[in-house]
């Protein structure tokens, strides 16, 4: 909670003031005090009241001030708010072990497919780019808010040999650097920030989608400092199931770096990373890229996941914490309270009704 005019915070004597009058009005009346000759017959004349009923309206009413006297200061508070500016990098395997048939028709076939919903499903003001990885990793569509580049980028999708993933990272990282200046890019070297001080994290997200292990280049854990060292989030999706099955490649998903050599439909064993080698999903790497990041790990071993996966994202990193003027409610509250405490002081006040005729 912060305070646009803290100097308005002076409008809280009113409170001490109000009850400092009234400490001097009851002495004076005390002094001005007329002498009668029986007190019963006063007290039998005044309607009973208990000292809670004399207190809570009381009490209630300076509750009220206080609410109000705060409410001039323009009180903020530190909210997540939906972010419109809002880059999103999405990271996509097309490792030769993307051709598994154990999610048909195979893994590419289907990531490309939630790929397609998941940037359909976006507003218009998010930007979204596009980086394809295999043994390397490259930028296919600069962050943009037109969809149909990115569309037809998914398109040509095309698998290679090895698995990038934290080349990967790095190339989202410079492909956000461009858009936001508050982003350093990878080969910047950054100040160094106390502990606790790096403050909140960019609106601007990586989402790295992929079957296997990193089997070239900058250690996945390594690219993820340099995010967490840019308040970059990372979300990391492991895709694929643990009984991988015939690798089968269409001829529009193979290029001429693919492990399977040509342009042609082929059939293979049950290689990962595109280098013909069984390799698991690393989930081990894949969770501390996420945690170090302060993103998450999420596992899909079908297309129904992996869609529910996407289109849950935009809820996990779709906010950005903002201060927000809470003026509003300051006031609502001070006049509630108020108000009430006026009301229950009349209400307890009142004389004896008169007897009907």
């Amino acid at each position: 909670m912060s305070l646009s005019w803290p100097w308005a915070l002076l409008a809280l004597l009113t409170v001490p003031l109000l009850l400092a009058a009234r400490w001097w009005l009851n002495r004076r009346r005390k002094r001005a005090a007329v002498t009668v000759s029986s007190v019963a017959l006063i007290r039998a004349a005044l309607p009973g009241r208990t000292a809670w009923r004399r207190r809570i309206p009381v009490a209630l009413f300076l509750a009220g001030l206080l609410a109000l006297a705060g409410a001039v200061t323009r009180p903020q508070a530190t909210m997540s708010v939906p972010s419109h500016n809002t880059t999103i990098l999405l990271a996509v395997d097309v490792s030769g072990s993307m051709c598994n048939t154990d999610i048909a028709p195979n893994r590419l076939a289907v990531a490309a497919d939630a790929a397609r919903d998941f940037i359909e499903a976006q507003d218009g003001e998010t930007r979204i780019g596009l980086v394809a990885f295999s043994g390397i990793a490259g930028l296919l569509v600069a962050p943009t808010t037109d969809k149909d580049p990115l569309l037809d980028a998914i398109d040509t999708l095309r698998t290679g040999r090895g698995t990038a993933i934290g080349q990967a990272i790095l190339t989202s990282i410079d492909a956000i650097a461009e858009k936001n200046p508050d982003v350093a890019a990878t080969g910047v070297e950054l100040p160094e920030v106390p502990p606790g001080a790096a403050g909140d994290y960019e609106p601007d997200t990586i989402v790295v989608l992929t079957d296997g292990s990193n089997t070239t280049g900058v250690d996945p854990v390594t690219a993820a400092e340099q995010a967490a060292a840019r308040r970059l989030r990372v979300y990391t999706i492991g895709f694929g199931t643990t009984e991988p099955q015939q690798l089968v490649c269409t001829a529009d998903q193979i290029s001429g770096d693919s492990a399977f050599g040509g342009g042609r439909n082929w059939g293979g064993g049950f290689g990962g990373g595109g280098r013909g080698g069984a390799r698991e999903i690393d989930e081990e790497a894949l969770t501390q890229v996420a945690d170090l990041t302060g993103g998450r790990y999420f596992k899909a071993q079908d297309a129904e996941q992996l869609t529910d996966v996407l289109a849950d994202l935009p809820g996990e990193f779709g906010l950005t914490r903002q201060k927000v003027e809470v003026t509003v409610w300051f006031v609502l509250l001070g006049v509630l309270l108020a108000f009430s405490g006026v009301g229950l002081s009349m209400w307890w006040n009142r004389g004896p009704s008169l007897p009907r005729r």
